[in-house]
């Protein structure tokens, strides 16, 4: 049976656990455009996707799902609708101990629906355990994506499976 190639975007900030995600998701090595941070470490990451990361998934029903890496940093911003072009979904991931969440929620959403306002769109906040206030309800506030609210998790970025969470909610979002 022939499977079509589904494709999938992870956005968000620096920092937000995108590469990490892919890593833990990918079947195959993943591709990686990392570079040292220009202006330092921030905390243990010391460096930054600066065009694209891809991952190769096989779905449980042999479908391959292609998932691509945005870059954070607004200076790569220029990568965003070719990275996107032909996407099904985007991922946006948010760092759950960033204190400017929602106002990084609605950012990220905005620059989605900028690029294509139709795209179907699931949240997943990672490092939770490192905010001691966070709460996920402050999200959901922010994560509306044209009317429509937009499903809001807390994951761990590490873990494969919380992962794929991500996807396959986002996947049964589709239409």
């Amino acid at each position: 049976m022939q499977h079509t190639e589904l494709k999938l975007v992870l956005a968000g900030p620096v920092g937000a656990g995108k590469t990490t995600v892919l890593r833990a998701l990918s079947d195959i090595a993943p591709v990686s455009t990392e570079m040292p941070l220009t202006d330092g470490a921030m905390g243990e990451k010391t460096t930054t996707t600066v065009a694209l990361d891809f991952a190769a998934v096989m779905l449980e029903d042999g479908t391959p799902l292609q998932l691509f890496g945005l870059p954070g940093q607004a200076h790569f911003s220029h990568m965003r609708p070719i990275v996107m072009a032909g996407a099904l979904g985007v991922i946006v991931l948010l760092p759950g101990d960033d204190p400017r969440i929602a106002e990084q929620c609605a950012h990220w959403l905005s620059i989605v629906a900028g690029i294509d306002p139709e795209m179907a769109v699931v949240i997943g906040i990672t490092r939770t355990d490192l905010a001691a206030d966070f709460r996920i309800d402050r999200v959901r506030q922010a994560a509306i994506f044209g009317d429509v609210p937009v499903p809001v998790f807390t994951i761990d970025a590490r873990d494969r499976e919380q992962a794929g969470q991500l996807v396959r909610a986002l996947l049964l979002s589709l239409d």
